[in-house]
Parts: structure tokens; sequence; C-alpha cells
């Protein structure tokens, strides 16, 4: 049995549960999210709070309810509270502007780097080094935080690149002076 799965999900006030067969909406002062589960899992709603159910009892299907239930509970917290991730950008002369929907990222390339950003997604940049991102789908706010870590990667030597706000960079030892 998933630990995880058994747990009801409580749904705060302001914040409302539909479900219509497989697929369930919530939504709340944030915003709306929809997600679709598999039919072998039943979604019920009971005293303001959402229930996970197997219809059978196969180690698949429970591995799954575990899974639904905590997405569903990502869509319940990301509609009340949204969910933030933030980058630091660090690095000689490295910085970030923020204009419409691109994101122009100068990263040490020759030529600056424009990304676009996903419906659903904010950005704001703090002081030309700092993006916070901001989003109600955890998901899709995870994805983007990579694509855009992944323009420049924290290199060893010096740590310059683009890394999260808590990332720790291992750093490693130069060369060393030559032998003599």
């Amino acid at each position: 049995m998933s630990r995880i799965g058994k747990q009801p999900i409580p749904v705060p006030s302001g914040v409302k549960v539909e479900i219509k067969g497989q697929t369930i909406l919530v939504s709340g002062s944030k915003g709306n999210l929809e997600r679709v589960v598999l039919p072998e899992l039943e979604i019920s709603m009971k005293d303001q709070e959402v229930l996970v159910e197997q219809r059978d009892n196969s180690k698949r299907t429970n591995a799954f309810r575990g899974l639904t239930r905590s997405l569903i509970n990502n869509m319940v917290v990301g509609v009340d509270q949204g969910f933030k991730k933030i980058l630091v950008i660090e690095g000689v002369g490295y910085k970030a502007n923020m204009s419409g929907k691109t994101l122009t990222l100068n990263v040490g390339y020759s030529n600056p780097v424009e990304f676009s950003l996903p419906e659903g997604v904010k950005i704001d940049v703090e002081g030309n080094n700092k993006i916070i991102i901001e989003s109600v789908d955890k998901e899709l706010l995870g994805l983007t935080a990579a694509k855009i870590r992944d323009i420049r990667k924290p290199e060893p030597y010096k740590g310059k690149g683009i890394r999260y706000e808590n990332e720790h960079i291992v750093r490693k030892v130069g060369k060393a002076g030559a032998a003599k």
C-alpha cells in the first residue's frame, strides 16, 4: 500500500476542486489547473478533502496512486499559494534583462541568448543577476528553470554560470604550478 497515496489532500478555503470522470479541475485565486488521471484510480471528494483510491491491487496502480496524490496536492497548493524558484547568474559581465515575454541573457557567448517564456510562467529580473520564476504549475516551473539553467550551467573552476539560489557548486582545484 502506498503510504503517500493513502493520505487525504486537504482543500483550503478559496480553492474549488471539480471531478469529472478521470479529469480533475482545480481553481483558486492564482489560477486554474487541469489533469487527467489513470482509469485504474478513482478520485473522490469528502469533507473538503480529496481522496485517491485504487480500483485494483496491482503494484503499478499502487505506485501511480502515490504519484497522482502528489500531483493533485501540487495543483491545490499551486492555485492557492503558487510556486517560486530563484536562479542566480554568476560571472563578470553576465546579466539578464526582461522585455515583454522574452528573457535576454548575456552569459559569455558572442551573442545574447533569448529565451521566450511559456504560457503560465512569470519572470522578474532583480538587479541584473537574479531571476525569479513564478508559476501555479510546479512541473512547468521546474522545466522552465531547468531550461534557463541549461543555457550556461555553472562550471566547477570559477563557478561562473546560471545556478539555483540554494545550489552548491563543488569547486575543483585549478591547474597546479609547473613541476621544477
